[in-house]
């Protein structure tokens, strides 16, 4: 009988130094990897949080070139596992911003796919003295990535992104049936609304969802939220790891989200597209 693959999500709580950062995300690759995981997704900015958002800039690299593209190549090989890249900084159009790419690499450390973010954090924080403008360093991407993997139809998300249900939307038209969602929600905004878009995106897409959060208190004094999960086409919560650095991993059962959408067919029955 064949096992069904584990999916794995690490949570972080990245600084401004890169050396350290790719440190410890080793260690909670190697850590996953050790537990089974086929599939291992890490959070966003895990390279990297500097003082401002512009900080990214001095440390874009060319498209196929650097040392986080490097460090990514490495270590999905190293541990044989296919590793989503959270999200580094890539050269833009533009000198004074860079791409906030998530890149996936295969077994091999091959890279696979590049997934820029589409939507940008630009918000003032209800009720909280926080103001946010990632369009100030961040150029936009404009298009989503599904891919064929070992897994199963895989698309990449990242952190912001998960308030538009439109683009997995868009995802699921070209046959997603996991998302990897790469994050760094802020600790209002995480305790406020996380969890319920989270599931949510998996409830309405009867998909599993891999969203790996940055967790905890950050040197450029920034909190984010943290509560890693990876949650069933069902919405049932398989693993989390609320606060702090680790790794969670769960299986994957695609006879399960099969059934799951044979039996419940709600996306067969949209009638608005």
């Amino acid at each position: 009988m064949k096992t069904s693959p584990k999916l794995a999500a690490v949570q972080m709580a990245s600084g401004p130094n890169v050396e350290a950062n790719l440190l410890e995300a080793e260690r909670l690759i190697r850590e996953a990897a050790e537990a089974g995981a086929g599939l291992v997704v890490l959070p966003e900015n895990f390279a990297f949080m500097g003082q401002r958002i512009q900080d990214l800039i001095p440390l874009a690299e060319a498209d196929g070139a650097g040392p986080i593209q490097g460090f990514l190549a490495r270590v999905s090989a190293k541990y044989g596992v296919w590793l989503v890249g959270g999200t580094i900084p890539l050269v833009a159009s533009r000198p004074d911003r860079v791409r906030a790419a998530c890149l996936v690499c295969d077994e091999r450390g091959r890279r696979v796919v590049r997934y820029d973010k589409i939507h940008l954090f630009d918000v003032s924080v209800p009720g909280a003295d926080e103001r946010y403008e990632e369009s100030a360093a961040i150029e936009s991407g404009d298009s989503t990535r599904v891919i064929d993997s070992p897994f199963g139809r895989l698309g990449v998300a990242v952190c912001y992104d998960l308030r538009f249900p439109e683009q997995f939307r868009q995802m699921l038209d070209d046959g997603m049936e996991l998302v990897a969602l790469p994050a760094a929600f802020t600790a209002i905004t995480g305790k406020a609304h996380w969890e319920t878009l989270v599931r949510a995106r998996a409830i309405e897409n009867l998909i599993y969802v891999i969203a790996a959060a940055q967790g905890g208190y950050h040197i450029n004094g920034r909190e984010t939220h943290g509560h890693s999960m990876i949650i069933d086409p069902w919405g049932t919560i398989l693993a989390k790891l609320p606060r702090g650095t680790g790794s969670i991993c769960a299986r994957l059962d695609m006879e399960y989200l099969q059934s799951v959408r044979r039996n419940f067919p709600v996306i067969a029955h949209r009638r608005l597209k």
